[in-house]
């Protein structure tokens, strides 16, 4: 089975060559506390990212990339990232019996370290399958697959207890297990997708009532609320649930608490984006470490803009997705570049209990996404 090809230190599993053995819930953890810290499920694909194209390809002719890679996608993006931010996550998904399908999962549970065994191989069926091509800082991707046939015979349990889940909601559906996790004392954030009904009624996403959280995007939160800007759009959804964030692109977040009225924004950090893919997966996975570790909102949400700038800096989705190295790593350049301003690095001087000794200067290479070559390639 072939594994994605990275730089690991010899004596070192894969999957902590990013949390360098950080616990950002290590202050709140205690003996009674679940098995994991997050749960989620969802389809896996196999990602296959095309990258160094200058322009969009040309109906009728042969543009060539200058570099391609793959790794799983879907909602192995969100799974990754909340792995290596140090969570111990579990994700129940279906893989299919194909070299896709063992190469995702090998990537996840052995490279890094999430909990499949809530998790299915499905004999004959083949992996879900993205193309992504990436050029001008955005994406355009062609995806192929069925749904996964129900499995046979008893199956663990699920969900899980956790002290989180995360959701993607879906306008007119409700999944049993959102409930039933919630019933559980398990805390579920929440994001969206876009309606593809136009609509746009937030009472059709039934799930909403058992959220903590939820995060969509400023269009998304601005149609749902009937709302002329984010931050009214914000307030709007706080009155629905108790945490309102609303993702605002270049211009950072925005974020109301529904039950003590306090709000927070905090600006973006502007880096040169070379592919978005899974950046809305990490935003949320660094918020929802900063929730369950008990930061003050403005950390929560500095520490989400962080954590989803970095990963944009980075080819393919559940790859790019940053670690304790790599933020030590980006706070070690920044601390001595010339021009920084002070109250920008300020509002990240909260990191810096947490961080490891960088272990090497910035930039990292996360990992070569591909497949076909083993660890010792």
């Amino acid at each position: 089975m072939t594994t994605p090809r990275g730089e690991h230190h010899p004596h070192q599993p894969p999957h902590q060559q990013h949390t360098a053995g950080v616990d950002p819930l290590g202050p709140v953890r205690g003996p009674a506390d679940p098995d994991y810290d997050v749960f989620l499920t969802g389809t896996v694909f196999l990602d296959i990212v095309f990258t160094g194209l200058d322009s969009a390809p040309v109906r009728g002719t042969e543009t060539w990339a200058r570099g391609m890679g793959s790794s799983p996608g879907g909602v192995a993006n969100m799974a990754t990232a909340l792995a290596r931010l140090g969570l111990h996550t579990s994700l129940a998904a279906a893989f299919g019996d194909d070299h896709y399908g063992e190469y995702c999962w090998d990537a996840l549970e052995q490279g890094e370290g999430i909990d499949l065994s809530r998790s299915r191989t499905v004999p004959g069926w083949h992996s879900p399958v993205t193309v992504s091509m990436a050029y001008e800082g955005e994406r355009t991707m062609v995806s192929h697959g069925h749904a996964a046939p129900l499995p046979d015979g008893p199956r663990p349990a699920c969900p899980p207890r956790a002290r989180a889940a995360v959701a993607s909601l879906t306008p007119g559906r409700s999944e049993e297990w959102v409930a039933q996790a919630a019933r559980q004392g398990t805390r579920i954030f929440a994001d969206v997708g876009w309606d593809d009904t136009g609509r746009w009624d937030l009472a059709a996403l039934g799930d909403l009532e058992h959220c903590e959280a939820f995060l969509p995007n400023a269009e998304e939160a601005m149609r749902y609320t009937r709302s002329s800007c984010p931050r009214a759009a914000a307030h709007a959804l706080a009155e629905k649930v108790p945490l309102a964030v609303v993702t605002l692109g270049a211009e950072g977040a925005y974020a109301v608490d529904g039950r003590t009225g306090e709000s927070a924004s905090v600006p973006a950090i502007e880096v040169a984006a070379l592919d978005p893919t899974g950046a809305g997966d990490v935003f949320v996975a660094g918020f929802l470490t900063g929730t369950l570790a008990g930061w003050p909102l403005a950390d929560r949400l500095a520490f989400a803009g962080l954590t989803a700038a970095l990963s944009v800096q980075e080819f393919g989705g559940s790859l790019s997705a940053p670690g304790w190295v790599e933020i030590a790593a980006w706070w070690n350049l920044v601390q001595g570049a010339e021009g920084q301003d002070p109250a920008a690095l300020r509002r990240y001087a909260f990191l810096v209990p947490l961080l490891p000794v960088p272990l090497r200067p910035w930039p990292l290479r996360r990992a070569v996404p591909t497949i076909g070559f083993g660890r010792s390639a």
